[in-house]
């Protein structure tokens, strides 16, 4: 809204007429001006009233203003206000960085153009693609349960001056609802992913790395038997809790191409050829290389894998009973140096290539991580020996040493007498250990392949598993607190759209600031905070001004390293009443 004049002669004078109007979008991206209200002719004191009531009811008017302290008169002829200085006072710090660089990765990804239709504006008025914003803003700075985003982060950030949003995006009933919403678009999701990754990186999907890890509940069983809450083998020592099981594929780079949730008893051997079915449906046949370690393909699955027209590619690790069966084979092969550092000897058998491979690294790092043990485990021991405690007492305390050193255990022999602790070496199995640390024998149809390419990709598989440390570190997936099975696989959900915005920033980082973790670099853009700044005027009126703090010699380092730009300061308002504070425990900054 604003103030229109129309100049108007009569009786030999020019006379001023004032009217209310407002613009209006029309057809055509034409703007039409809509008459609110006719004043006719009024004084210059009743035109300044009619504009501060204008900018009290329509905040988004804007005009150029000069500030004078209380204690200067402006100039005249000068549009200003004067200002209380004194009085001025600094409210609501929040967390604003963070939150900025996060909604940057969203918009990089076009994530706005893929969620708008799909998760349109309720009939209520809830903005559901909001909501999934914050949702994953949230498991990607600071995450935690939807009940604590509730109570406790959204009035902490800027969540909601970045959306131009209110409260309503961190309603309770309004977090839990969006998640209801979400699962239906798990694979176009990662269709659209996969082709922005494509874009912006270059990324290749000829290598998919596949491996699978579990994450655990704190909830109490029993459950519905096709509930996928299970009792299995735990990745994360907590045999003690249901958990269920997350298959993963991803590239190289760490861009995941999908995932699926499966029963928590799942074992690893028993999921390969569904993920090999969808994956053909889902981005059609091409010529792919899966990358697996031991466990996961059976021979069957392996037999299929070879029988299919064109073959499809695979390099798998081997148990170590297979390297013992072939052990004589491999004895009389030469060793061919492939690499520095790396050295090989070839098998080919049945359309199979055989590649035991050796490491010099890591042979080293093999070897201090088994002394490192030993040595703790030796030490140990000695502490028991000389404890004066009962057999039973002495048999928990092995049980806890096992624990906390499993491979060094195997290599001691330990026997409890009525003399007390007597342990021992067993040095074949150390020269055993030792002849083998640093040695893989990798299987793969491949025969044509240089072995180190060959040894290259495997040794990528570090890559699913740092995908995994991710996802259970830094976007704290476990543990789970949801009771409903649709809730929980839409809580991995947002873990797993929240990693695409992890592993993007850590693609950007590759490229322009290596050595870097998006970790942290977010923790550096959290230390980014905004204030509202709030000044009474002279004549009654509030100025207030949402303002964040200006980047430190670090956070400006960062932002030009990864070519972002920070944006426009908010425009100040000036209204007739205080603006509520939306947090009433925070407290005033006063100057």
């Amino acid at each position: 809204m604003f103030l229109r004049s129309v100049i108007r002669r009569k009786d030999g004078k020019d006379h001023r007429y004032w009217s209310v109007v407002e613009n209006r979008r029309a057809s055509r991206k034409r703007v039409v001006q809509k008459t609110l209200l006719y004043l006719g002719e009024i004084n210059d004191a009743q035109q300044r009233g009619w504009v501060r009531a204008i900018e009290a009811v329509d905040g988004k008017a804007k005009r150029q203003l000069s500030l004078f302290p209380d204690d200067r008169q402006p100039p005249s002829g000068c549009d200003a206000i004067q200002v209380k200085m004194s009085e001025l006072a600094l409210l609501r710090p929040r967390q604003w960085g963070g939150c900025w660089l996060a909604l940057e990765l969203w918009a990089q990804l076009r994530l706005d153009d893929f969620w708008s239709s799909r998760l349109p504006p309720s009939r209520e008025g809830t903005d559901w693609l909001g909501v999934l914003k914050t949702l994953t803003v949230y498991r990607l700075l600071d995450p935690g349960s939807e009940w604590r985003l509730h109570r406790h982060w959204f009035d902490r950030t800027a969540m909601a001056d970045l959306l131009s949003a209110d409260f309503g995006l961190a309603s309770k009933d309004a977090l839990y609802r969006c998640l209801d919403r979400l699962l239906e678009h798990k694979r176009a999701l990662f269709d659209h992913l996969t082709e922005q990754w494509r874009t912006l990186f270059n990324a290749k999907y000829e290598v998919l790395l596949y491996d699978l890890t579990s994450t655990y509940f704190e909830s109490n069983p029993p459950f519905p038997e096709e509930d996928k809450r299970k009792f299995g083998y735990s990745r994360d020592k907590r045999s003690d809790c249901v958990q269920v099981v997350i298959a993963l594929i991803v590239t190289p780079d760490g861009f995941p191409l999908s995932y699926e949730v499966l029963a928590g008893n799942t074992t690893d051997k028993t999921t390969l050829r569904d993920f090999l079915k969808r994956i053909e449906d889902q981005y059609g046949k091409a010529d792919r290389i899966w990358v697996m370690d031991r466990g996961v393909p059976t021979e069957e699955v392996l037999a299929e894998m070879r029988a299919c027209d064109p073959p499809v590619c695979y390099l798998v690790g081997t148990p170590k009973g297979r390297l013992n069966r072939m052990e004589k084979l491999l004895v009389d092969q030469p060793w061919q140096t492939v690499r520095h550092g790396v050295q090989v000897k070839l098998i080919p058998q049945d359309k199979e290539l055989y590649v035991l491979a050796e490491s010099h690294d890591r042979v080293g790092k093999e070897r201090a991580m088994r002394r490192r043990q030993l040595k703790l485990l030796w030490k140990r021991l000695h502490r028991l020996q000389k404890m004066n405690i009962s057999r039973d007492q002495l048999l928990i305390k092995l049980g806890a040493a096992q624990e906390q050193s499993p491979s060094a255990y195997r290599l001691v022999e330990i026997q409890v007498t009525d003399a007390g602790l007597q342990f021992q070496l067993r040095k074949d199995r150390l020269r055993e250990v030792s002849r083998r640390e640093g040695r893989y024998l990798l299987r793969t149809n491949l025969t044509g392949q240089d072995p180190a390419k060959l040894w290259q990709m495997y040794i990528q598989l570090v890559s699913v598993e740092e995908a995994f440390r991710n996802l259970k570190g830094d976007l704290a997936i476990r543990p789970i607190y949801h009771q409903r099975e649709d809730r929980i696989e839409s809580h991995i959900f947002v873990a797993f759209l929240a990693y695409s915005l992890h592993v993007t920033l850590a693609q950007r980082l590759k490229q322009n600031a290596p050595g870097l973790t998006p970790r942290s670099v977010l923790e550096q853009m959290m230390a980014m905070q905004m204030l509202d700044v709030r000044i009474p005027t002279t004549d009654g009126r509030w100025l207030h001004m949402c303002r964040y703090t200006q980047p430190d010699k670090l956070q400006q380092l960062l932002l030009a390293q990864l070519n972002l730009q920070l944006p426009e300061q908010p425009p100040p308002e000036i209204t007739i009443e205080k603006i509520r504070q939306s947090c009433s425990c925070s407290e005033d900054l006063k100057s």
